[in-house]
């Protein structure tokens, strides 16, 4: 035996295909070889090694007790030089790749457009995914690497996430034209509001969570629930409520008939984080997106 060890990726892959199928045809098969390629493949990887790594009976092939040791560590190495092949690929060019996103709709029809534009035409070969979805699922998927970054109402700071502030945002009421509180000089209190039919955004939104706390004690005379801004501006144009809305989602309501008017209430600021995973690098696509995003994040709030 040569005191050299040069172990290859194809005897890596052999090692690692025989470890999982068991079989010897199945495991050939798996690695695109014939099978006396494989077995020579094997026989040369333990010869070099000095250990017998499998028991081969007629039947089924048992990783021995060394062969056991040693399938952590070939995972590990196989596991690196993937990763370190697709970094090289990745970093050669800007050309190929994919970034994804998940973020507050609010954001992903106010303020994402533009900034995605500005990233296409420095990078028009990368695939971008958005994800527009409200902060819990934008938080799982970033955890469970869907998503490069997230931009959520959530500070998720965890062993595995890291959340940094990213903008902040206040809150403004939204009326009809003809609406009294329209034409109020004196500043809103919760009180002024509680008389009027309100117009809400579900439950599990952020902003019915802020609303909620800033108004506590002082209850709201709920009309109905909706799940998109849309559905809510066209509700309060045709006189049927009033509502709350972040400043991040006005251009929803810039529309005739309509006026909207900021609140001072206390703790009534919405902070928006960008998560991202701690233990995972930002792959060039998605480090080239998240500059962009920073530089350019909404200067509300």
């Amino acid at each position: 035996m040569s005191s050299q060890h040069h172990l290859s990726t194809r005897q890596l892959d052999a090692f690692l295909a025989l470890a999982e199928q068991r079989n010897f045809t199945r495991a050939a098969a798996q690695c695109h070889l014939s099978q006396p390629a494989f077995s020579a493949l094997i026989r040369a990887l333990e010869d070099d090694l000095g250990l017998r790594l499998f028991d081969r009976s007629t039947r089924h092939v048992d990783l021995t007790g060394e062969g056991q040791n040693f399938l952590e560590s070939a995972r590990r190495i196989r596991g690196e030089i993937t990763a370190a092949l697709a970094a090289v690929r990745d970093a050669a060019t800007l050309q190929r790749g994919r970034v994804a996103v998940a973020l507050l709709p609010s954001l992903a029809a106010g303020w994402l457009p533009g900034v995605l534009a500005a990233y296409r035409s420095a990078h028009p070969g990368i695939e971008i995914d958005i994800a527009d979805v409200l902060s819990e699922p934008c938080i799982e998927r970033v955890a469970s690497g869907k998503a490069d970054f997230a931009l959520a109402a959530i500070r998720a700071d965890t062993p595995e996430l890291q959340a940094e502030p990213f903008c902040s945002d206040d809150f403004h009421l939204v009326c009809p034209a003809d609406h009294p509180l329209a034409r109020r000089k004196k500043p809103i209190t919760p009180a002024d509001l509680a008389g009027y039919p309100f117009i809400h955004l579900a439950r599990t939104s952020s902003v019915r969570q802020y609303l909620e706390a800033a108004f506590h004690p002082q209850g709201m005379h709920t009309l109905m629930e909706l799940e998109q801004l849309a559905s809510v501006m066209g509700m309060v144009r045709a006189g049927l409520g009033i509502s709350v809305v972040p400043a991040l989602t006005l251009f929803h309501f810039d529309q005739p008939g309509l006026v909207t008017r900021p609140l001072a209430l206390p703790g009534l600021l919405r902070q928006i984080y960008l998560v991202r995973r701690r233990d995972r690098s930002l792959s060039v696509a998605a480090q080239a997106l998240y500059t962009l995003v920073m530089a350019r994040r909404p200067g509300t709030g």
